[in-house]
């Protein structure tokens, strides 16, 4: 497995699984699964609800002698609610009682957007908190400090544009380490990975095989990923899967991928990305496709009276 290098040389798997939107009931069988297939790489959230059953597969698998837990990379996530510097340290420790686990490889802030705590997505102007009541740089102080009490070994953001990342890295003690993010063939986001590159930080793509799911519920109404024919014509020529050719892309890129599945079929399937190389050609031709599709453009963080708008999110709206 392909793995990226942090600079204290811990290297986290290229290739994980994504656990957002995987039903409580499902994401304990998934993450076994995936552990049996070979992946070492977990993505988490608490804002997902299913912590606790991703701990109790976590801890079956560490128990029964699969893995050990210095061999699986977790990640997870501090939800909005939580931005206030007192709230980051009961949020960690909530997550790692969840996960059953006693650190985390890698802790992000989950969107540089702040709601009141108990709110998992505004519904009214009440529900949020300005940058003014919730600074971004105290938030991130939070992190620095449940980095220093060993909870975590890595902290990093999710969903920030270049503009947010410099205002964290302005006043950091320590920068921030990797930026997650929505990318995929679609949307290959070259000035914020030149950016990210720069300053010496990792970046993961989240629905690195587009979100069909958002076009089906008409949230946006974009082509589908997966139906592209390019894709299907470089997957034909390496008897391949379109996913596999999607993450392929990702990895040759030095970007890490946590697609969701709770199939075990696709959960394989997607595995075997990690052995298919694509050519010069091929990346080419991918580089050139249409978009660039934003699947998933977040409007609950700019609407009901929301003091955010979307430029406090993406490089540019799409």
């Amino acid at each position: 497995m392909k793995k990226l290098v942090f600079a204290n040389g811990d290297a986290m798997p290229a290739l994980g699984l994504g656990t957002w939107r995987s039903k409580p009931n499902e994401v304990f069988e998934a993450v076994l699964e995936a552990l049996k297939v070979g992946y070492r790489h977990i993505d988490c959230a608490s804002i997902y609800k299913n912590e606790k059953e991703i701990g109790d597969a976590l801890a079956t698998a560490f128990d029964e002698g699969w893995v050990r837990r210095e061999e699986v990379w977790v990640t997870s996530k501090l939800w909005n609610d939580r931005h206030l510097k007192a709230d980051v340290l009961p949020s960690i420790e909530q997550t790692l009682s969840d996960l059953q686990l006693d650190y985390l490889d890698l802790y992000l802030l989950h969107w540089p957007v702040a709601v009141r705590k108990g709110v998992d997505f505004p519904s009214k102007k009440e529900d949020f908190l300005s940058y003014e009541e919730a600074p971004l740089t105290e938030t991130w102080e939070g992190l620095e400090e449940v980095l220093e009490k060993g909870l975590t070994r890595h902290i990093g953001v999710s969903n920030f544009n270049t503009q947010k990342l410099r205002e964290i890295r302005e006043s950091a003690n320590k920068q921030p380490e990797l930026n997650q993010v929505e990318l995929h063939p679609y949307l290959p986001q070259n000035k914020l990975k030149a950016y990210c590159d720069e300053h010496s930080m990792l970046l993961t793509g989240y629905g690195p095989l587009g979100a069909a799911y958002r076009v089906a519920a008409k949230e946006v109404d974009f082509p589908i990923l997966l139906e592209d024919n390019t894709l299907k014509e470089i997957a034909s020529k390496h008897q391949a899967t379109v996913a596999q050719v999607a993450l392929a892309w990702a990895l040759g890129r030095n970007t890490s991928v946590v697609p969701k599945s709770v199939n075990p079929a696709r959960i394989a399937e997607n595995f075997e990305a990690n052995k298919l190389r694509l050519d010069e050609a091929d990346i080419a031709r991918i580089n050139q496709l249409e978009g660039p599709y934003r699947y998933t453009p977040g409007p609950a963080w700019v609407s009901n009276g929301s003091p955010f708008t979307y430029a406090d999110l993406w490089e540019e709206y799409l």
